[in-house]
């Protein structure tokens, strides 16, 4: 999935065809929104770009909370953010690599 760059919000836009696209790669998957925005929030302190996706799925699900959000960083950035999150102790949540 080509994407484009924002480090100035910590964020990773979606697009098609961005000049200088970078790969992303899925790090957690989880129906826990508070862990969602725990990860978001470690991810922009360490000014690491991620997208969660899937974040307004409620609205087709009817608001059950049945279908996971999936947070994705650069390839590049996967190291560092692994890292981040095993020393927050959530490293149990991270998906491993075959299955990102």
């Amino acid at each position: 999935m080509p994407i484009c760059n924002n480090r100035r919000r910590g964020k990773i836009t979606r697009g098609t065809g961005v000049k200088g696209g970078k790969i992303v790669r899925e790090i957690v998957r989880t129906n826990d929104p508070v862990l969602v925005s725990t990860i978001e929030a470690l991810l922009e302190a360490a000014a690491i770009a991620h997208v969660v996706l899937d974040q307004n799925m409620s609205v087709v699900e009817g608001s059950l909370g049945i279908l996971p959000r999936r947070v994705l960083v650069a390839d590049e950035d996967e190291k560092e953010a692994r890292r981040l999150l095993e020393d927050a102790g959530l490293g149990h949540e991270l998906r491993s690599p075959t299955q990102a």
